[in-house]
């Protein structure tokens, strides 16, 4: 899933809890996401205004990257330079919007899964995006992101890691910070619990430790 980007960058281990052990719990801030999500998937919904074409929900993939997913909204703004859209006349150029509940986050994670989007739209549409959207619902606007070529590197590294800790179904172990306090997975992950020897090295502690008092 495309999605599980996002969820990567934050923590490794919220991603295979959530995509390779199929694991979930909502949370306060899961549940507004998909409130606001609600009207942004809606595919039922068209918009045309003047020259713009805003669709909804649409889905998109990459053979490339080897992911499936869906936009919130294209925006497709016509232009004698653009692309063909199947079912309209003229050309036109797509632009990904991906919708978030809170605001602007310390990490990259929002801006990868924007990129990653919008290669997806590349590859299927043929085309070039130069630039994409991120709209905050706490802060109620919306923030140009480059889509450069290092930004592109980092997503196209990060989904051939994705692939490998999945085709080795590895769940990696946690790393403690205070993203674990938001993390709505807190009580399946077990963070803590986490941080506890290994069976096998408890032995060798336990095993020199005897040594030592011998």
């Amino acid at each position: 899933m495309l999605s599980g980007i996002q969820h990567f960058a934050f923590c490794k281990r919220q991603w295979a809890l959530i995509h390779i052990e199929q694991q979930w719990q909502e949370n306060l801030r899961t549940i507004e996401g998909q409130i606001l999500h609600e009207k942004t998937h809606d595919n039922t919904i068209k918009e045309k205004r003047g020259d713009l074409i805003v669709s909804r929900g649409m889905g998109i993939f990459s053979r490339t990257l080897g992911i499936t997913g869906t936009c919130d909204v294209v925006e497709l703004h016509r232009a004698s330079d653009g692309v063909n859209i199947f079912g309209r006349n003229g050309t036109y150029k797509p632009v990904p919007v991906e919708y978030k509940r809170g605001k602007p986050k310390e990490n990259e994670a929002d801006v990868l899964q924007l990129c990653a989007q919008a290669m997806c739209l590349e590859e299927m549409l043929l085309c070039h995006i130069p630039e994409a959207f991120l709209f905050y619902g706490e802060i109620k606007r919306r923030l140009k992101i480059v889509l450069d070529a290092d930004l592109r590197l980092r997503v196209k590294t990060i989904f051939k890691e994705m692939h490998e800790l999945y085709d080795r179904r590895y769940t990696p172990k946690v790393k403690i910070s205070k993203r674990c306090k938001a993390c709505s997975l807190t009580e399946i992950c077990m963070p803590k619990l986490c941080k506890n020897l290994s069976v096998m090295n408890y032995i060798k502690k336990n095993l020199l430790e005897t040594e030592m008092k011998e």
